[in-house]
């Protein structure tokens, strides 16, 4: 079936349900290690305590894509019952990860918010490549990189901005305080308003061949072996963007469980406080540990508004390729390129800044590099794949993203850090490197289809 063009309104709508996503994924990634230090967490054990993230995404993206493949309803379509469902488990979860008594809690609300987030994302991928025609790839996923940008600014800034409105920041040892608990309600709310959005402005294309397909899904359930004969047959485009991948978020994996504690002890000073140091017996001592963990939250609000500033960055840099690419084509592997390194420098400049008003510049680069880890991998693979198989094939994507997270996390961001020495901040250095290590791992990407769709091709 003959695709058409889609105007910018409709594909604003089919990607508004990012918003949310991003919503749920910012407050995670900028405030879950906040949350584990508070309960009691120390910095070494902070990325295992986030092996729920990439975990749940090895087993719940592909499943998800599988099935979302083999699903049809002529009101809802075959991937927004899957943004419906992770949107509603999402929005409970977070509203009660910041009230989360414990450590293994707070953990296991991780798993579940992973999982449920999961559920909504891959078949938004899919869902790009389901309904745009090749010369609007780039275009598609650019908005969503756009969408996600905004999601990713306001998202990390409602601590910060819940704190201004008269939220508290002081609470006592091993609670969250108000700013946080209202930033994460205000997520909830956003994550299922935008979804819903998506489903009931959108419409999906049925499958091309509809008595094929019905008896493809009566079939014996073949997961496993369709899983294993798509990993044997894995494009080399994909097995080559795999590399990129791999680098690219180890060091994104590196920012979001690390840069808490980086920041806060490098940059302002104010390490979180540890309980055993102080006698609570002692008036003046609970009172100079209450005065210390007022002074960690506050940074640590302030470390979110920073990392906002990525979001904000992706924003303008996905509206300047929307601008583009609606008129012209693009080279996918050198945009990719210079991104990675910019973002790249940008990590590595947090260890020399004097002072916390330069982490803008920082995270500034750092958001040239997610605007384009959101859009462009996607948009070279989606040209290198059979479009029937798009949602397993995105999902089976994933583990490029998902094997670099479970090894940083069960270790390797820890042991390769030390090398650089003990101080946390040393973290944002091996996340630069490996950022720069994944641009000049786009050499490697030679299919001239993915590089660069030619547009008169599709006319």
């Amino acid at each position: 079936m003959e695709k058409r063009k889609l105007s910018f309104l409709e594909i604003w709508n089919m990607s508004f349900g990012f918003l949310g996503i991003q919503f749920g994924m910012a407050l995670t990634g900028g405030f879950m290690s906040r949350i584990f230090q508070t309960l009691g967490a120390e910095i070494d054990e902070i990325p295992i305590l986030w092996i729920a993230a990439p975990l749940t995404g090895l087993l719940v993206q592909p499943i998800i894509g599988y099935m979302s493949d083999r699903t049809w309803s002529p009101r809802w379509g075959r991937r927004r019952p899957y943004f419906l469902i992770g949107a509603i488990l999402s929005s409970i979860t977070l509203i009660f990860v910041p009230h989360s008594p414990t450590l293994w809690i707070a953990a296991g609300f991780l798993w579940i918010l992973d999982a449920s987030i999961n559920i909504s994302m891959e078949p938004f991928r899919a869902l790009v490549a389901d309904k745009l025609p090749n010369s609007q790839r780039s275009y598609g996923f650019v908005v969503q990189t756009l969408i996600i940008g905004v999601g990713t600014w306001v998202a990390s800034s409602l601590p910060w901005m819940a704190s201004q409105f008269g939220a508290s920041d002081s609470a006592p040892s091993g609670v969250l305080p108000a700013s946080v608990k209202v930033a994460f309600a205000i997520g909830a709310v956003v994550f299922l308003v935008s979804i819903l959005y998506t489903v009931f402005t959108t419409k999906e294309y049925p499958p091309e061949d509809m008595e094929a397909f019905e008896a493809e899904k009566k079939k014996k359930s073949r997961f496993i072996s369709d899983i294993i004969e798509n990993v044997k047959d894995m494009p080399k485009t994909m097995q080559k963007l795999g590399v990129v991948q791999f680098f690219s978020w180890f060091a994104f994996f590196t920012m979001w469980t690390l840069a808490n504690p980086a920041l806060t002890e490098h940059v302002f000073k104010t390490p979180v406080p540890i309980e055993g140091a102080y006698d609570m017996a002692i008036a003046a001592q609970e009172e100079a540990y209450n005065i210390a963990n007022t002074a960690f939250q506050e940074s640590s609000n302030q470390v979110g508004k920073y990392m906002g500033v990525y979001g904000l960055s992706s924003m303008v840099f996905a509206l300047l390729l929307v601008l583009y690419t609606s008129k012209r084509r693009i080279n996918r592997k050198y945009v990719h390129m210079f991104s990675l390194i910019a973002g790249g420098l940008g990590f590595i400049s947090m260890y020399y800044i004097p002072s916390p008003e330069y982490l803008i510049l920082s995270f500034t680069l750092i958001g040239l590099s997610w605007g384009s880890v959101l859009s462009m991998p996607y948009a070279m693979l989606s040209s290198s794949v059979d479009p029937k198989k798009m949602g397993v094939v995105m999902g089976l994507f994933n583990m490029f993203i998902v094997f670099p997270q479970i090894i940083a996390a069960l270790g390797g961001v820890n042991y390769i850090s030390k090398l650089f020495g003990e101080a946390t901040i040393n973290a944002m250095i091996v996340a630069g490197v490996s950022l720069i290590i994944a641009g000049l791992s786009n050499f490697l990407i030679t299919n001239k289809n993915a590089i660069t769709y030619q547009v008169e091709e599709d006319v």
